[in-house]
């Protein structure tokens, strides 16, 4: 195991978390996509104030983390990811009526898609548009997920964040700089670690509620493929999709080894059964260059790059001859 972790420290990490501490575990389980390499360390967790211990743990002895979530919008490199992976799976929830409204609060690890079917069931409105998307809250909340004109920005109401120097904040939403699929902390990595949020809701009735969620689950099944992949691809360019860019471009039903363009929708990208991140990178890279040349528009990947990705692109420019152009 070729870790960036030093020996002595490594030592330290087995006496911190001692039989919590998981080695050389392979991601691929605990991704959406069922695709990625091992982590070097893998920490499971369980509650908030778990997922705070380890992450201060870690920060005091210096060691490198990611935390991982439901394991969606992310290609975890097949090389894996060195140093310690923290997955998140704190989950409890609370419902309450506060002075100024409904609040669903939730841990981080909390899947979103759960979420809003809870809500939906009390006749709680606002939260319908996340009943098909398949990540937690904690990812939803740095991501800025959305769908159906609705996003975590338009909901959200505080958050509860652990800083890199130990304070526990509440961040209104303000605070987060939220953009299209983008945070403050989307674009700060490492500084912080989301540890519960509140949402705000509104009062209607189940079948309201549900009936709305049915028709977003509809129309899912009809534009977008069943099947292992991580969501979206990329990022949507202003004015224009980017499934119908890559649709355009020729490219629905491309395949690289064991991995597909979806032929239903061009900006989710399908693990067929034995598919790599090598497999996903190089449809990445073929759907990038044919829209480039075709339209002139660079797309922006939504899916984060997860692990030890500096080692597979350069394995990839050498396979190819490569060099710099």
């Amino acid at each position: 195991m070729n870790s960036l972790i030093p020996s002595a420290k490594v030592e330290a990490l087995r006496n911190s978390f001692d039989q919590g501490l998981l080695e050389n575990i392979s991601l691929a389980r605990y991704t959406s996509a069922r695709i990625g390499g091992p982590a070097d360390f893998l920490i499971i967790v369980s509650s908030a104030d778990k997922l705070a211990n380890a992450a201060r743990t870690l920060w005091n002895l210096e060691i490198p983390f990611k935390v991982l979530g439901g394991g969606s919008n992310v290609l975890v490199a097949d090389s894996g990811v060195r140093g310690v992976v923290v997955l998140n799976r704190a989950c409890e929830v609370r419902f309450w009526e506060a002075a100024h409204g409904l609040q669903l609060g939730a841990e981080s690890g909390a899947m979103l898609a759960n979420l809003a079917r809870r809500a939906a069931d009390r006749g709680w409105t606002g939260l319908e548009w996340a009943v098909s998307i398949p990540g937690t809250l904690g990812g939803a909340v740095i991501g800025n997920a959305g769908a159906h004109d609705g996003d975590m920005a338009g909901v959200l109401e505080v958050v509860e964040i652990l800083q890199h120097i130990g304070n526990v904040e509440l961040w209104p939403v303000d605070r987060l700089e939220y953009g299209y699929r983008d945070s403050w902390l989307k674009r700060h990595p490492g500084q912080s670690v989301v540890l519960k949020a509140t949402l705000r809701m509104e009062p209607s009735t189940p079948e309201e509620t549900q009936a709305k969620m049915g028709a977003f689950v509809a129309q899912r099944k009809l534009t977008q493929p069943t099947g292992a992949s991580m969501g979206s691809m990329f990022k949507n360019p202003p004015g224009d999709y980017a499934g119908r860019l890559v649709e355009a471009a020729g490219l629905k039903g491309t395949r690289s080894g064991g991995a597909q363009i979806s032929p239903l929708h061009g900006n989710f990208f399908i693990n067929l059964g034995d598919a790599t991140a090598t497999d996903i990178w190089s449809l990445i890279q073929i759907a990038r260059e044919q829209v480039a040349n075709q339209f002139g528009i660079v797309l922006d990947l939504e899916v984060e790059l997860f692990g030890d990705w500096e080692s597979m692109k350069s394995n990839a420019v050498q396979a190819q001859g490569g060099g710099a152009a």
